[in-house]
């Protein structure tokens, strides 16, 4: 796979993030930008510059795994970072995910009975099924409700990313509006990454990048993160301000599928107003729990 675009923007966007005073080196005279030189990183990596340069336009087919992980140390990569670097090489050397081609699923995850028991068992928390390319395609009752602006009355599938950055709605939705945009594209640069030849996440990219400014500027940024753990706010239409901690959980039956569980802290303001979300949520009128409908 011809990804050598990705590979020099990425490193090229590390080298620059990362100053010589953190890399422990001299800021000497003369210097035009705050981020290091090639020749530095050079250094750091114990390789020459000659060879750190052709690795910087692209040329990343076939390089050892201990090459690699000097360039990684030399630009203090985090872990997420070194992993995408990793996978950039794995697509340069033609190798799929994992040494394998991921398996795609001839029916969809959402259509399989026991995924809604799972996502029913949690009565008091808020849990989804997402795929790769962020479409929901299954949720709890508890979720149906508290992702209404983003689901509306129907129409295409529900996606994260599509909500994020072309509906107004996310704006009231999100008060850390912009730190939802960063993780949410920074997630997506990861995922771009692990698979490189998912159609459906290239045209996502494709239709954001043309639609929304601020999305192009971030994907342009080759940020990359993993989703995990940790607290996020909300304010939704019903209830109001919420502070939730999430857990996102790999579901190894369909890879690439992931299930996100929201809930409150015990006891406090949050859960309460979970609890009257639910109570909202049973008066209204009953629907399918999954998403069928094509992007």
């Amino acid at each position: 796979m011809d990804n050598r675009a990705d590979v020099r923007e990425f490193l090229m966007s590390r080298r620059a993030k990362l100053t010589p005073q953190q890399a422990g080196l001299p800021a000497g005279a003369g210097r035009r930008v705050a981020g290091l030189r090639r020749s530095e990183v050079a250094m750091l990596a114990d390789v020459s510059v000659e060879y750190y340069s052709k690795l910087e336009r692209g040329a990343i087919a076939g390089v050892s795994a201990g090459v690699l992980d000097a360039v990684a140390r030399a630009l203090q990569l985090d872990d997420t970072e070194r992993a995408h670097l990793f996978d950039l090489a794995r697509a340069a050397d033609g190798i799929p995910l994992s040494g394998r081609p991921r398996r795609r699923s001839v029916t969809s995850p959402a259509a399989r009975p026991s995924l809604h028991w799972a996502l029913e068992a949690f009565t008091e928390g808020v849990a989804v099924v997402r795929n790769a390319q962020s479409d929901v395609i299954a949720f709890n009752a508890l979720a149906r409700a508290f992702y209404s602006p983003m689901i509306g009355d129907g129409g295409r599938t529900p996606n994260f990313a599509r909500f994020q950055f072309l509906d107004p709605a996310s704006r009231d939705f999100y008060p850390d509006w912009d730190l939802f945009a960063d993780m949410c594209v920074a997630m997506m640069r990861a995922e771009a990454g692990r698979d490189p030849h998912n159609p459906a996440l290239q045209d996502l990219v494709g239709e954001l990048s043309t639609r929304s400014d601020t999305f192009r500027r971030l994907w342009g940024a080759h940020d990359v993160r993993t989703h995990g753990a940790g607290t996020k706010r909300f304010h939704h239409p019903v209830v109001g301000d919420l502070t939730l901690a999430y857990e996102e959980l790999a579901i190894t039956a369909e890879p690439g599928h992931v299930m996100l569980v929201y809930t409150a802290e015990p006891g406090s303001p949050s859960a309460e107003r979970l609890r009257l979300l639910a109570s909202w949520a049973a008066g209204q009128p009953a629907h399918d729990r999954s998403v069928t409908e094509e992007a």
